[in-house]
């Protein structure tokens, strides 16, 4: 028997229910992993809530990094005893123990530890489609990013200032702005307290942006159309704030011929050299010291209705993860 976190219906922090499972061995394509920290994240929010609905009963949470303690019959690239880190498929991840798809696991390289490849598998290869797959940003661009003091905000901002583009972000509250600063944001603005379109637009000079993320979604939308400059590209890719009202092409897209796309992570990163790709990348990023990862704060799976209270709350500035 192992421990997991089992959700049974969609709702709030309430229904998340510590569990004794029975795992099987894993199929031919399968390795079991015993996880040794997993990654807090805010899609797990959405898992658990039915905002994203997931088949019931399950688990929750999408990433981890451990050690294999057996593999099946098909896997080559693979051995009992690799320390290896993971991101996607099935959420399964809050748990002692997982069986999960070979594809998506990889090798933890000597040097990064296991907690930080759990805090930031979700968040970097996010971050690497980003800005290296859904918009190529280059030097020249002129980026506006949400929540830029947040878990992926704190990635994508170093990333995108190796790039060396100019950034523009956001964030909730002024204690934020010191940690966006720190973390490559050019020019922060407290979305709370200014109208952060007509500050990008003073910024840019009334020229507006090259491309927007936004992982907001409904509280910022309509500011982030105003803020890009005609052909500019609008990155939907969370609902932190709610789910976006049905979009309206003439008004939102034609107006300045815009680009507007909705990536996720399972559809670049559905071939295992996708994965292998972007993780080795995400990992070069780290070894070179260009992206830096302090974990905000740890929790046990006990506390998983205390974290998804705090991640919610806003209280997690950074990388969070469960110690197991």
């Amino acid at each position: 028997m192992t421990k997991a976190i089992i959700i049974k219906k969609p709702g709030g922090p309430e229904v998340l229910e510590l569990t004794d499972i029975q795992l099987a061995s894993p199929g031919p394509d399968q390795i079991k992993v015993k996880n040794i920290a997993i990654g807090l994240n805010y899609i797990d929010t959405y898992h658990r809530s039915g905002l994203y609905p997931v088949p019931l009963p399950s688990g929750i949470g999408l990433e981890g990094a451990g050690v294999i303690t057996e593999i099946g019959s098909n896997v080559g690239e693979l051995s009992v005893g690799d320390n290896v880190a993971y991101a996607g498929g099935s959420p399964n991840a809050y748990a002692e123990e997982r069986i999960l798809p070979a594809q998506i696991a990889v090798k933890i390289p000597d040097g990064i530890s296991h907690k930080i490849a759990a805090c930031i598998m979700t968040k970097g290869l996010t971050t690497h489609y980003l800005l290296c797959k859904t918009y190529k940003l280059n030097s020249n661009d002129v980026v506006l990013f949400h929540a830029a003091a947040g878990g992926v905000g704190q990635v994508f901002s170093q990333w995108a200032k190796a790039i060396g583009c100019e950034l523009i972000g956001t964030v909730g509250s002024d204690e934020k702005i010191d940690i966006a600063k720190k973390n490559g944001c050019d020019h922060v603005v407290n979305y709370t307290k200014q109208d952060f379109a007509k500050e990008v637009k003073d910024i840019t000079k009334g020229a507006g942006v090259s491309v927007v993320y936004d992982g907001v979604g409904k509280n910022t939308f309509q500011g982030s159309v105003e803020c890009l400059k005609p052909r500019g590209t609008m990155v939907s890719f969370g609902n932190a704030s709610g789910p976006l009202d049905p979009l309206n092409v003439p008004k939102d897209i034609q107006s300045k011929s815009l680009f507007f796309t909705r990536p996720t992570m399972k559809d670049y990163y559905a071939k295992r050299n996708e994965v292998v790709e972007g993780a080795n990348k995400l990992f070069e990023q780290i070894k070179f010291g260009k992206i830096k990862i302090k974990i905000f704060k740890e929790y046990s799976l006990e506390e998983v209705k205390q974290a998804h209270l705090d991640l919610e709350s806003r209280k997690i500035n950074g990388p969070a993860i469960f110690v197991v």
